[in-house]
């Protein structure tokens, strides 16, 4: 009996998915990465990753099915699913230049045929892989009953009895004396049409098709091969007409919604394999809640995904919360890799979140009820507000109640106020989130912010010795000197670089 609701992204239909905002997305550069997945599996893809999971729970569940979809034999099964039913797409917008009734009428019997048959060979390939996920089987069961229902059954019976007579018929045409007769009989051979034809010298024999596959459009002659199957077989044309029907009747509102979410799963799957065939790293995340939050060889996925296009070097790096830490403030030289290192962190959570594989060699990523970004922000034209209210603005939702608890990546807050007031405000932005239990990483120009006794912790962004950016990050405080130096050396302030200027 088919369940009402199933889904393999939410466990219950009456889960209310966490809220994920349309700034997160683009402050995370998760667009990119979202695209990329898009132009894997279709635009449908887009919307899957709109929301994240309702609860923890959830986010094992969909760990538990993408586990599931890692597995060679399941993969296969749904790439080949999927790739059935492609083509049944394909065939489907083909139905709309057809214009010959007989013609449409043999179309309508090979779609019920390849849309049944697509899921009883699902339903072999799954069963034969046996999933562990409550997801799969859950799914596998529902398919098995529909299968088994009547309806099913006849249509995979029917249609393809019907289709086994058509291929069994053969026409046999001849020309003489420049008039052509056509009866049905056995071609000499072995009785493929298409063969036969192909191997027929002459230019407008060769492009003859078989009048009942899958092409369009029929020449006359085509068609006249369809007028006379009809009236030699009139029963055949009778079952033809009694099966024809819409795909309407087999595409259950259950059913599509699978189709659609099972990309969810397949366009990452798809993604992390051409990412680890070129050398870069993957992994399940542990979430174990009674050990901080964690990391070995994490990379920012968006900036990994451009690296296979342009060869760009990635830098991955390693961090921690120790015993009561509860946020990074991360400082350091301009262009040296602080910015990516936050949003490799959101990634991280975000991905986790969502059920997948992370970039990383290890992690562990307890669970978090939410994930809240501010990236830095211009003044508004159309609001009039300069870019500290716009900052603002958007900083206050962020801080309500029902955030506790959420993971929180800010970077380059208050950067047009004065140093002195953006300390304050700095401070009292940490000092609410962590009242709220929250975690994050903030960004920021202001070591000041930095301090152990709350659980607020240094990070620096390194440079080598000739001052250069390395885009590793380290704990500790950025000197001084060492970003004064970065700077000097960018805009070529030497002082032999000024002398041979002057």
């Amino acid at each position: 009996m088919e369940k009402v609701g199933f889904s393999i992204l939410h466990m219950n239909e009456s889960d209310q998915a966490a809220e994920a905002n349309a700034e997160m997305y683009e402050d995370l550069n998760l667009v990119q990465i979202i695209d990329y997945l898009a132009a894997k599996c279709g635009s449908k893809v887009r919307k899957l990753f709109g929301s994240m999971p309702a609860d923890a729970e959830e986010e094992a569940y969909r760990r538990d099915v993408y586990k599931d979809v890692k597995k060679k034999p399941v993969f296969d099964a749904f790439i080949k699913f999927i790739d059935r039913l492609t083509a049944l797409e394909d065939l489907k917008k083909k139905t709309e230049k057809v214009l010959y009734d007989l013609q449409m009428s043999m179309w309508g019997i090979r779609m019920v045929d390849a849309y049944c048959g697509a899921y009883a060979e699902l339903a072999h390939d799954l069963k034969q892989a046996e999933p562990e996920s409550e997801g799969l089987q859950v799914f596998l069961k529902i398919v098995e009953d529909i299968l088994a229902t009547e309806e099913f059954k006849k249509g995979i019976e029917h249609t393809g009895a019907i289709l086994k007579e058509i291929r069994e018929t053969h026409f046999i045409i001849t020309y003489e004396k420049d008039r052509i007769s056509i009866a049905l009989g056995e071609v000499p051979g072995d009785g493929d049409y298409e063969k036969w034809a192909s191997s027929v010298d002459g230019a407008e024999i060769s492009l003859l098709e078989n009048p009942t596959a899958e092409e369009i459009p029929i020449n006359e002659l085509e068609k006249t091969c369809l007028g006379v199957l009809r009236e030699k077989k009139p029963k055949l044309f009778a079952a033809i007409r009694r099966s024809e029907e819409s795909l309407e009747k087999y595409e259950r509102p259950l059913l599509k919604r699978f189709e659609e979410e099972i990309l969810y799963y397949l366009s990452y799957r798809m993604m992390q394999l051409e990412m680890e065939e070129a050398g870069f790293r993957f992994t399940t995340p542990r979430t174990d809640n009674k050990k901080q939050m964690q990391a070995a060889g994490l990379y920012d996925l968006a900036l990994a995904l451009l690296a296979l296009k342009d060869g760009r070097k990635i830098v991955a790096n390693d961090f921690y919360y120790g015993e009561g830490e509860r946020f990074f403030v991360l400082t350091g030289p301009n262009q040296g890799g602080k910015t990516t290192f936050a949003r490799s962190l959101g990634q991280l959570v975000f991905l986790t979140k969502m059920g997948f594989d992370v970039p990383a060699q290890a992690a562990n990523v307890p669970f978090l009820p939410g994930l809240l970004t501010h990236f830095s922000v211009e003044e508004s034209v159309e609001t009039g507000r300069g870019k500290l209210m716009e900052e603002l603005v958007r900083l206050a939702p962020m801080m309500q109640e029902y955030r506790k608890g959420s993971y929180v990546v800010i970077n380059e807050l208050f950067t047009t106020a004065a140093n002195y007031d953006a300390q304050i405000m700095g401070k009292r932005v940490l000092d609410h989130f962590i009242g709220l239990g929250c975690t994050g990483i903030y960004v920021t120009h202001l070591k000041e912010l930095t301090d152990e006794k709350t659980g607020v912790v240094a990070l620096q962004a390194m440079l080598d010795e000739n001052g250069i950016q390395t885009f590793e990050i380290r704990r500790g405080v950025s000197p001084d000197i060492a970003c004064s130096q970065n700077q000097v050396n960018k805009y070529r302030l030497t002082y032999e670089q000024l002398k041979e200027r002057l």
